[in-house]
């Protein structure tokens, strides 16, 4: 049985680390993902994915990463459940991420939310809209490659 998840998208709110009792860091954090959609659809939708790391990754997300962050997760879908203090059960499904990396520098983050402050000062599950694609990207993105450089 397979259990992988891969995620690109834009952390919803500042990553919120703990330490449990023994010691051990442990991150929470939202990832907000554009859904594929029709060309003529009205308006984008996105899912609010959340995720879990543990230890130095924890530690690595709490300093560095921020609201509005474009990352990219790996890790597997885990659900659990637990009996709330009014007595019904509540159930919880979210990633638990095996690696995180930020995909744009800290310098590319500050411009972007000083350029567009607005779309992220109230980011919930009806106003955040993600970049749906990297075609801003692509013109810097020239590789010149002839068959020489191919490994087969």
């Amino acid at each position: 049985m397979i259990n992988r998840v891969v995620l690109v998208g834009r952390v919803t709110r500042d990553v919120e680390v703990r330490k449990t009792q023994t010691g051990l860091s442990v991150a929470s954090f939202t990832v907000a993902c554009n859904r594929r959609q029709a060309k003529d659809a009205p308006e984008r939708q996105a899912d609010f994915i959340n995720c879990v790391a543990w230890r130095g990754t924890a530690d690595f997300l709490g300093a560095y990463c921020k609201k509005g962050a474009l990352v990219g997760v790996e890790g597997r879908i885990q659900t659990r459940n637990y009996e709330a203090n009014d007595g019904r059960r509540v159930y919880v499904t979210e990633v638990l991420c095996d690696s995180v990396q930020l995909l744009e520098s800290r310098s590319a983050t500050a411009s972007r939310m000083n350029e567009d402050t607005m779309q992220f000062t109230s980011i919930d599950s009806s106003g955040y809209e993600p970049d749906s694609d990297f075609s801003d990207y692509s013109s810097d993105l020239s590789v010149d490659l002839t068959s020489e450089d191919l490994p087969f």
